[in-house]
């Protein structure tokens, strides 16, 4: 038996392509009009929110984040910002399964603040992975260093997990469960 399902890898290749393809076409062009890289965060972590709880298993946001790395590339192969993302992806994966996938979930108040938590954790830790390897001292400088850009990836992440939240909690209203229950 397969380790996932043909709705899982279906679910998985829908926010892969999704947070690929809107991050591809219009972070790029929020980022030359602002500076500023929430766009790509609030993008990313909406969709790993929404995979984490379709899914419900170990890997499955991982390759969410490998696949979108992937699409990235096709749509833009000069954003190698992107490999942030994909270090994000793991990191989001590694802190739910280490909090443990079925224990967040037995209360959704404590899922939705977990899930928050662990996309601005997730988030930060791809500005560090962004700002310590991928950018040029001049470039953050405008931002106040490593810390400053940090910080921004980490709201935009705080502004994803919020998203990815009120969607699945929109969708639990609605009836429409995750079929992993």
């Amino acid at each position: 038996m397969a380790y996932f399902n043909s709705r899982q890898l279906a679910a998985a290749a829908l926010f892969s392509s999704l947070w690929g393809v809107l991050n591809g076409v219009f972070s790029p062009i929020v980022f030359r009009m602002f500076g500023l890289p929430i766009l790509c965060d609030m993008i990313g972590f909406t969709a790993l929110s929404l995979t984490f709880w379709w899914v419900r298993k170990v890997g499955a946001v991982t390759v969410v984040g490998i696949v979108a790395t992937v699409i990235n590339f096709i749509l833009n192969p000069g954003g190698v910002y992107f490999l942030g993302f994909t270090a994000a992806s793991f990191v989001f994966d590694l802190v739910a399964n280490l909090i443990g996938y079925e224990r967040m979930f037995k209360k959704r108040f404590f899922a939705a603040i977990l899930l928050v938590f662990i996309s601005v954790l997730s988030a930060a830790a791809a500005g560090l992975v962004i700002g310590s390897f991928l950018m040029t001292a001049q470039a953050l400088l405008a931002w106040g260093g490593v810390l400053g850009w940090v910080g921004l990836h980490a709201v935009g992440g705080l502004v994803g997990g919020l998203l990815g939240v009120s969607l699945f909690g929109g969708l639990n209203a609605r009836n429409i469960q995750s079929p992993n229950l």
